[in-house]
Order: C-alpha cells, then sequence, then structure tokens
C-alpha cells in the first residue's frame, strides 16, 4: 500500500515540476498539490481542513508581515534617494572604467539588497544602474545578469527571504545568527567574487563594447549624507549585534532612512513617503504573498505523509553530505524554470522529501537547498519577476542572459554547496 501511494505522490511532484517549469500559476499549483497528497495520504477531511488548509496558511503569518516590511523598506531606500545616491557614488568612483564601474555597481547593489526586497525596489533601482552601465558601453548580456547575480548574492543574509527558507523546517531549528550568519556571509562574498571573475572576463580579457541605443534617461537622484549609507545594512546589524528578530530592525530602519536623509522634518511630508512607500510596496509582495500562503499548505501536507516517504524511499536516499552536495551542484540548473531544485517552485517537494526523510539536520540541509534556490533560481532564472524585468528593460533575450550567466552561476552553486557541507557537517 505505502508503494503504490509513494509512486502517486512523486506522480504528482513531477506533475507540479512540469507545471511550474511551463509557467504555470504556483497559488493554484501548491494548493492542488497540497490537497492531491493529502487526498493520497489518507488524511482525514477535518485534518485537511483545519491542519493543511486552516493552520497551513497562517503559519506562514510571521514571515508574512517581514516579507511586506522587507518591501516597505525597500521602497524607502529609494523615496528617500539612498538607494540612487549609493549607486550614483560608485559610477562617480568607477569614473570611465567600465570593469571598475561594473565591480563597485554590482557591490553597492549587493550591499543595498542585504535587508531590501521586493521587485519595485529592484526596478526602482535598476531604473538608475543598468542605464548607467549601458551608456558606459556594457553590454546588455553582461549588465542584466551582472545586476542580478548581485541581488542573489545579498540574499544570503536578507532576513525577508531567510524567513521564507526557514518554513520548510522545524521552528527554531536553524537560528538566523551563530552558524548560519557565518555561512551567508562567506557564501555572498564568494558569490561576489565569482561576479568579479565573470566581470574580468567578459570586459577585461575579451572585451566587448556596446554603446546603448537608447537615450539613458534622466534620473532625479537626491545626494544624501554619507552617514545615510549604513541603512541598508542596519536590520542585519541589530539582529547580529543585538539579537533583535527582522520586524524592529527593519522599523528602526525606516525611521533612519527619513532621519539620515534629512526628511523627517516636516511631519507631513515625512508621512506621506511613508504611507505611499507602504502601499507601493504592499502591492509588489502581494501575488508573492499568495503563492507563499498556498507553499505553506503545501508544507503542511508534506508533513502529513512523511512517513510515507521515509519508509519507501528511505534506503536510496544518500546519507553521506558530501554525495548530496556534489548531486546538487552537477543538477544546479534544475533550479532554473521554478524546477526541482527551486525552493520556491516544485524544488519545495524536493526539500518536503528530504525534510520527511530526517536523514540530515536541519542545520545542513537549510543551506543545502538554499544555495541552488538563490545562485541558481534567484540570481538568474527568468521566471523570477525581477531578472524578467532587466531582460525585458534593457531588451536582451532571454537565450543570451542565460548563456553568458548560467556557467558563472552554476560554478557559484558548486562552491557554496560545498562550503555549506563543510561548515555543517
Amino acid at each position: 500500500m505505502e508503494g503504490l501511494q509513494t509512486i502517486l505522490l512523486l506522480l504528482v511532484y513531477v506533475g507540479l515540476v512540469i507545471f511550474a517549469m511551463r509557467g504555470g500559476n504556483l497559488i493554484f499549483g501548491f494548493l492542488i498539490s497540497a490537497l492531491a497528497w493529502a487526498v493520497i495520504g489518507h488524511v482525514p477531511c477535518l485534518a485537511t481542513v483545519n491542519d493543511v488548509i486552516q493552520k497551513g496558511a497562517e503559519s506562514y503569518g510571521p514571515t508574512a508581515i517581514v516579507v511586506i516590511f522587507g518591501s516597505w523598506f525597500g521602497r524607502m531606500l529609494v523615496e528617500t534617494g539612498i538607494a540612487g545616491s549609493l549607486i550614483r557614488r560608485a559610477v562617480e568612483l568607477g569614473g570611465d572604467k567600465p570593469l571598475i564601474t561594473t565591480i563597485l555597481v554590482s557591490l553597492v547593489t549587493t550591499f543595498i539588497f542585504t535587508s531590501t526586497f521586493g521587485v519595485g525596489a529592484v526596478i526602482a533601482i535598476g531604473v538608475i544602474a543598468l542605464p548607467v552601465l549601458l551608456s558606459i558601453g556594457v553590454a546588455e548580456r553582461i549588465a542584466v545578469p551582472a545586476f542580478t547575480m548581485s541581488i542573489g548574492a545579498a540574499m544570503y543574509i536578507n532576513q525577508v527571504l531567510f524567513k521564507q527558507i526557514v518554513m520548510f523546517f522545524p521552528p527554531d531549528s536553524v537560528p538566523f545568527t551563530g552558524r548560519y550568519f557565518k555561512f551567508g556571509v562567506t557564501a555572498m562574498v564568494l558569490s561576489i567574487a565569482v561576479i568579479v571573475l565573470m566581470l574580468t572576463y567578459n570586459l577585461a580579457i575579451r572585451k566587448p563594447v556596446k554603446a546603448w541605443a537608447v537615450s539613458t534617461p534622466q534620473v532625479n537622484v537626491v545626494h544624501v549624507p554619507a552617514i545615510a549609507y549604513v541603512v541598508p545594512i542596519v536590520p542585519v546589524l541589530m539582529a547580529v549585534i543585538f539579537q533583535w528578530p527582522p520586524l524592529p530592525g527593519m522599523i528602526l530602519a525606516i525611521v533612519l532612512t527619513l532621519v539620515t536623509s534629512r526628511k523627517l522634518l516636516p511631519w507631513k511630508n515625512a508621512q506621506s513617503i511613508l504611507l505611499r512607500s507602504l502601499k507601493d510596496g504592499t502591492t509588489d509582495v502581494a501575488l508573492l504573498l499568495g503563492m507563499l500562503f498556498t507553499l505553506a499548505m503545501f508544507g503542511a501536507a508534506a508533513g502529513k505523509v512523511a512517513g510515507i516517504f521515509k519508509a519507501v524511499l528511505g534506503p536510496f536516499i544518500p546519507s553521506n553530505p558530501w554525495t548530496i552536495a556534489i548531486t546538487f551542484g552537477a543538477l544546479a540548473p534544475l533550479g532554473l524554470f521554478r524546477g526541482p531544485l527551486m525552493a520556491w517552485g516544485a524544488g519545495s517537494a524536493t526539500i518536503a522529501i528530504l525534510v520527511a526523510m530526517n536523514t540530515f539536520s536541519p542545520a545542513l540541509l537549510l543551506p543545502l537547498v538554499y544555495v541552488p534556490s538563490i545562485s541558481m533560481a534567484i540570481a538568474m532564472c527568468p521566471t523570477q519577476s525581477w531578472n524578467l524585468w532587466a531582460i525585458s528593460y534593457t531588451k536582451l533575450s532571454i537565450t543570451d542572459h542565460l548563456k553568458t550567466g548560467v556557467g558563472w552561476a552554476w560554478l557559484t552553486v558548486i562552491i557554496n554547496a560545498l562550503l555549506a557541507v563543510y561548515m555543517f557537517r
């Protein structure tokens, strides 16, 4: 009986993978898959209604709040001019040297997104950064991957995204501070190093130069005091130094955006900025939240059928962490197009199965599954909303985007997956 159930569960999993990779709406995909797993696993109707649907969605409530505030914070950095001023300062330091300028813009982009989240913030910063890079001769196929991979690098220590990955694991099993934070910082630095290698290869060795055919838009960038430049990292610092949870750190940072940019007074104007940014930030992540609520339902359903997977698949899952790391590294492109190595795609089922097996500790499994989701999927995948925007905005073809960046993203996954095992084995 368990063998038949396992086959049916895996068929639903394969169906979800195909559905996701073909661009299906994951709000409906996760909901249908959750209900299908509950039926196949003989979960009682009342337990499905209460535990899978109701409690599953409710369990995501605390994370949803952090997502909204992270997006709000991102909009505040844009509204107050801090983000734009940081980008412009990097461009000024780089002068007319495409390689140096692109590296500096990439570093600043990573810095901004260590706490910022949301497609609105990405677009607002991208309309400043990308035209500047293109206007100094950096080809679209280099500028776009550099920009998107820089955002991906920051996600290793971004608490908003971290709150989304820990929902797959038992509560409080992997704290953000301590060992994980050391891994996150190291993985971020290594990701940046790969970006620098990519840029050096393309801009210093191959030296393709192309002027952008479209005129660079005139963007009003407000110059802010230098002290404002530390605001993007404030939520992370408060978490690491003072053990603050994400929300208080973000509220403090939101207030500091007004104080350091000298927009706190008059209060009427400050209030207008706050309310406008909250509205825009919430709109930016509305559909994402819908998907994540149904993803939480799917995770709850996975917990109900965990025993079936463990009994049947247990003997076939490698127990050596190095084997898993090498496998994830070799199969890293499966993180593209919401595939089986993308946590917020079909990979949610992969994670659910691995967690259910209980072969590896959450401390090891979390960074292992996080790496391809960040360095391949979030950094490069065209189905990631802000990546698709950047591709469309620069009129770059998806093929050229992937040709330039996937190899470097693949290298990043391999390096960081091995790093995860080295630090958590």
